[in-house]
């Protein structure tokens, strides 16, 4: 399979110009397009929110779904746990694939892919259907993360790294918020099931956009020296690891910085899922709110999300320009945000619906701001041609313990009330961040043995990959 990847991604190159052409032009040309990383993760910020507009368009819709076809609490968390089962699985699987043949091709067709099967999900008439549509949603979206993580390894400096996974991470919120606010309408206006086929047009949209604006730093045909040099002076990390084939990955199994990361992840982004996938749901049950109504406040919790994360990247990013180890000001803002989340706990027993989402925006902005860091220890910790397969590794165990939170939330509101799920939800993260801070740890002498790659060596390591 990835024999045929390989192929297929000569396809994308520059026309006719090989590789070595194309990185000496990339590496001497003084000019170029002015801070071309921007306008890539600003692209990744775009397939995020397409991403989420279609995660999401099931989840907003999911109360005039449940009334037509009888679904219970326990048929809704086995549509969502499918989708989370197949997107765990394709973090770590599409991690290493995109590791392999590279974020150009891997992201595109993965765009292409989850956006077919979200148009194809409005034409589900059951339990099954719906299922299945979703679980070969997750394929496509599963990965986006990783590879919008190696992108970012490649192209961005330590001191802006976190802003640049806040950047790209935010578009889940203005997704999910732009989907609770633009769904509901969608389905009113032209019924529901014409909102699945809508929304999915946004990602072949997309596709165009990033096969025009990128290529890997070092082919990039666009790319001015000074920005090279730029990026290569702020790495601190190496861009190839001395291991090759299945003992690179092995190898990733016997840091503790990856059971750090796999562990913090694992424990906070159930609180995410939990309030993506039912808090449309919760609206409509606990507090009685009408499609009209979700689309009026279910956005606002997405819009205080979008706010952490650009708070914890800033934040972070400016502890290291005051000259804080990098590592330390990451650990130090999950402590800080772990806080926050806690206000979720008393959002489920206020009687006034306000003061709930107020405490559950309060709780979602504290999950935002920790879930950057999250993101951004792969690339701080890790050489570049491992950096999707440990998101990836994070990614399937924190999607397997998201789903398994899911069926226990269905089942729990169908026999008690939502009132535990926001108890774990809160506490949750207090567990996380103890294992981030006791397990994560600067790198002096690297497990994978790193090779030091600058200059022109970064280019022949980049390309030996």
């Amino acid at each position: 399979m990835l024999t045929g990847l390989r192929a297929f991604h000569k396809e994308f190159k520059v026309g006719s110009v090989s590789q070595s052409v194309i990185s000496k032009t990339a590496s001497k040309s003084p000019k170029g397009t002015r801070n071309l990383r921007w306008w890539i993760v600003w692209t990744l910020f775009g397939s995020t929110v397409i991403n989420y507009i279609s995660r999401q368009t099931f989840s907003v819709l999911a109360p005039v779904i449940t009334q037509q076809f009888h679904l219970t609490h326990t048929d809704l968390s086995k549509i969502f746990g499918a989708f989370q089962i197949s997107y765990a699985v394709t973090w770590l699987v599409g991690g290493i694939c995109l590791d392999a043949v590279g974020a150009r091709l891997g992201l595109a067709l993965a765009a292409g892919f989850w956006s077919l099967m979200n148009m194809l999900t409005g034409f589900a008439s059951s339990v099954f259907g719906f299922a299945f549509f979703r679980f070969m949603l997750g394929i496509g979206e599963g990965l986006n993360w990783p590879g919008a993580s190696k992108v970012v390894s490649e192209w961005f400096p330590r001191e802006e790294r976190s802003l640049a996974v806040a950047i790209f991470d935010s578009g889940s919120s203005v997704g999910g918020a732009l989907a609770a606010l633009v769904i509901p309408l969608l389905a009113l206006a032209v019924g529901w099931r014409y909102a699945f086929v809508l929304s999915g047009l946004l990602g072949f949209v997309w596709m165009a956009i990033w096969l025009a604006v990128y290529y890997p730093l070092h082919k990039h045909p666009r790319v001015a020296q000074q920005e090279v040099a730029r990026i290569n002076a702020g790495r601190d990390a190496a861009l190839a690891s001395k291991s090759r084939g299945v003992e690179r990955w092995l190898g990733l199994l016997k840091e503790r910085n990856t059971w750090g990361i796999v562990m913090g992840r694992s424990l906070t982004d159930p609180i995410w899922w939990f309030y993506v996938f039912w808090l449309p749901q919760y609206l409509s049950d606990a507090r009685g709110f009408s499609l009209k109504q979700i689309a009026a406040f279910a956005w606002i919790p997405f819009a205080a999300a979008d706010l952490g994360n650009f708070t914890g990247g800033f934040i972070s990013g400016y502890c290291i320009r005051r000259g804080m180890p990098v590592i330390r000001a990451r650990k130090w803002v999950c402590g800080v945000s772990c806080i926050p989340i806690l206000a979720g706990i008393p959002a489920a027993r206020v009687h006034n619906v306000y003061y709930a989402l107020g405490l559950i925006c309060f709780a979602l902005w504290g999950y935002a701001s920790w879930s950057t860091m999250g993101l951004t220890f792969p690339s701080d910790l890790f050489p570049h041609d491992v950096v999707a397969s440990v998101t990836g590794l994070s990614g399937l165990a924190a999607g397997a313990i998201g789903a398994a939170f899911t069926f226990a939330v269905g089942a729990v509101v169908d026999h008690f009330s939502y009132r535990p799920a926001f108890v774990a939800a809160g506490v949750l993260p207090l567990f996380a961040t103890a294992c981030v801070l006791l397990l994560i740890r600067s790198p002096q002498v690297s497990g994978t043995q790193l090779i030091a790659c600058t200059g022109s060596d970064a280019v022949c390591c980049s390309g030996a990959l």
